[in-house]
């Protein structure tokens, strides 16, 4: 093996690492709650993907024994479960019921049983900064509380990870439509993320665009003698304000990865239904499979 390929064998968040490290298997339902309108929270009882996955990365959740809906949906992880010793042993991921496959899903009681596959996916980067800005839209801020957790070292995940607090500032700015749909806010409070709302009908937070508080929080946070602090930002949301978030991002000048919320079908990269473009290292672009080389990009890849 070369070094090259020993490096990208080691890297857990290179794609070749984890299509064929995950597991399959039926997980038992610990809890299915509701934590706002149409959104609950699901804990599933599996200890060995508990301890495998990362910030970004996500399962493939599939209703047994049933053909309609046939296939699975992914789910971003919200976070981990920790037992009293302090060990993973739960998975948490908060879905928003849109159509048969999550609204039969809400009606699943603890005890019931599920087909999942995972961990999936390549996770955020891990780059240390000093001011993580991750900013969500609609059911995009699911894969931030862990992410969060991690950057600000309270929290470990994955094999063999210390915590180590990568960034002393981490700031989600959340977007909703209504106050009715703002789901996790004392979560990601709690573990000392720097929360800032805002809806579209001005029932909670500020009343506008996410993309303005992410204007506002990248302009406000300074470094010595008034230079910029390095700041990087994490984006998962409807395309339309991430391709905004990509633009802010670009005139900021500051580092952005967006998690991509493509429909797919298999998780690992068989059936070619979640491509996008994405532009390649000689300016051309080609498509790439979201659930095998992303869900995470970085923003300047992505063919708007």
């Amino acid at each position: 093996m070369s070094a090259a390929d020993a490096r990208i064998a080691d890297n857990p968040l290179h794609a070749s690492w984890y299509a064929d490290k995950a597991s399959q298997c039926q997980l038992t339902v610990l809890e299915n709650v509701q934590i706002a309108r149409d959104t609950y929270r699901v804990r599933l009882d599996c200890p060995a993907m508990a301890t495998e996955i990362l910030p970004g990365q996500f399962l493939m959740i599939r209703l047994p024994d049933r053909d309609n809906p046939l296939l699975a949906r992914p789910f971003a992880l919200y976070d981990t479960v920790l037992d009293d010793r302090g060990r993973p042993t739960a998975i948490d991921v908060v879905y928003l019921v849109i159509g048969k496959m999550t609204s039969r899903l809400a009606l699943c009681q603890p005890g019931d049983r599920l087909d999942v596959w995972g961990p999936l996916g390549n996770g955020f980067s891990r780059e240390p900064t000093q001011h993580l800005i991750m900013v969500a839209g609609g059911i995009g801020q699911t894969p931030f509380l862990a992410l969060g957790r991690q950057f600000l070292g309270n929290r470990s995940y994955g094999p063999q990870q210390e915590k180590v607090q990568t960034a002393p500032t981490v700031t989600l700015c959340y977007g909703v439509r209504s106050k009715e749909l703002l789901a996790g806010a004392e979560d990601f409070r709690d573990c000392g993320i720097d929360l800032r709302i805002s809806s579209d009908d001005g029932t909670v937070g500020h009343h506008g665009l996410v993309t303005e508080l992410l204007e506002q929080a990248l302009t406000e946070k300074r470094g010595t003698e008034g230079a910029p602090a390095s700041a990087r930002i994490a984006c998962c949301g409807p395309e339309p304000m991430m391709k905004a978030v990509a633009a802010i991002a670009g005139r900021h000048n500051v580092p952005c990865e967006v998690s991509l919320e493509t429909p797919m079908a298999c998780g690992i990269g068989i059936c070619f239904s979640c491509v996008v473009k994405a532009t390649q290292p000689d300016g051309d672009w080609d498509y790439k499979r979201t659930c095998v080389d992303g869900p995470v990009f970085d923003a300047e890849r992505i063919v708007w």
